[in-house]
């Protein structure tokens, strides 16, 4: 059975491990050592509430219970913006007319803004390859609302998560090489690793202090502009499904857009239940259902067949011990 679980330090050689697997910019899951173990540590003190509700980050790992092994990564920060900016280009259009020669123009900008401070954000959702079928990235990306509707105060009302952007099979980034490399003239790698290292002061020192006319730009880079890396276009689905938009942002390095929706407004936020846990010896359900604790203390989540009657949610013993929970807890269910 597959469970989601919480990360700590414990994790660090499986989340190297999926960081490289992920591949060029995944801005989330840095192929740097000692910062994935600040972040593991971070999300062990977390999910202990021994920071400040805005500082959490809870980092979760999607483990096959019979193996062992971690197929997969995702997390839910609790906030953005607030120690460090969190910069995106908004895409702006505007329209120039000259009534006196009968000419009207639609021209599309983008704009350096810091407009999400104190926003909730999902991301690092990545899956090993032979994964990616079954239900196991819906189970991963799910449980990550799941944690949130444990404890919806502990989270913003607007909830975020940026997509990566458009990469050639060789590794280019088409908006890097033609746009963003202009203003910060480094390497990628080395822009995403700053980005989640230091305090964005760079990006404030060196970005366009000006709207940038996407007409002037090269083909190769209008034309991923609010594009998604194909790896990404099933989490997109994901999202879309739970009822996140596209909301006018993209990333400032390779134009990846943002999507957002409202805390309460998740699909899965919205529609679980608060239920009583019965042990049974066997389960009818003609469909799995998604299933979590109550408590991001204890938190784990499972996909699984349960029996809801009322306020009572049957499972069977198997299923409460992949849950860690004992007869009478109180669960979430997600039909």
């Amino acid at each position: 059975m597959l469970v989601v679980r919480p990360a700590g330090p414990a994790d660090l050689d499986h989340l190297l491990e999926l960081a490289i697997l992920s591949g060029p910019g995944f801005t989330s899951l840095t192929e740097d050592p000692d910062a994935l173990s600040e972040r593991l540590e971070l999300s062990q003190a977390s999910f202990r509430g021994q920071v400040a509700p805005q500082e959490a980050w809870y980092t979760l790992m999607l483990e096959d219970g019979d193996t062992g092994d971690i197929d997969g990564v995702g997390s839910v920060k609790a906030t953005v913006g607030l120690k460090r900016p969190f910069f995106s280009f908004r895409v702006v259009n505007n329209t120039a007319s000259s009534p006196s020669i009968g000419v009207k123009l639609d021209h599309q900008t983008l704009v350096l803004v810091n407009e999400c401070t104190g926003w909730t954000e999902v991301g690092s959702l990545f899956l090993k390859a032979d994964r990616r079928k079954g239900g196991a990235g819906r189970l991963l990306s799910q449980s990550r609302y799941m944690l949130i509707g444990a404890q919806p105060e502990l989270f913003a009302e607007n909830v975020l998560a940026e997509l990566r952007g458009v990469f050639t099979p060789d590794g280019a980034c088409p908006f890097w090489d033609h746009v963003a490399h202009k203003f910060f003239p480094m390497e990628f790698d080395d822009a995403d690793r700053m980005t989640g290292s230091t305090d964005k002061q760079f990006i404030l020192d060196l970005a366009p202090r000006h709207p940038i006319y996407t007409e002037l730009l090269p083909e190769p880079a209008r034309a991923v502009i609010g594009k998604v890396h194909p790896q990404g276009v099933p989490a997109m689905a994901l999202l879309e499904s739970e009822g996140f938009r596209p909301n006018g942002l993209v990333d400032i390095f390779d134009a990846g857009p943002t999507v957002s929706c409202g805390r309460d407004n998740i699909r899965t936020v919205r529609d679980a239940r608060q239920l009583r846990l019965e042990i049974a010896d066997h389960v009818e359900a003609e469909l799995p259902a998604l299933v979590s604790t109550d408590s991001i203390a204890a938190f784990r989540a499972v996909r699984a067949k349960c029996d809801i009657d009322g306020e009572i949610a049957r499972l069977t013993a198997e299923t409460a011990a992949a849950l860690k929970i004992r007869n009478g807890a109180t669960i979430r269910v997600k039909s």
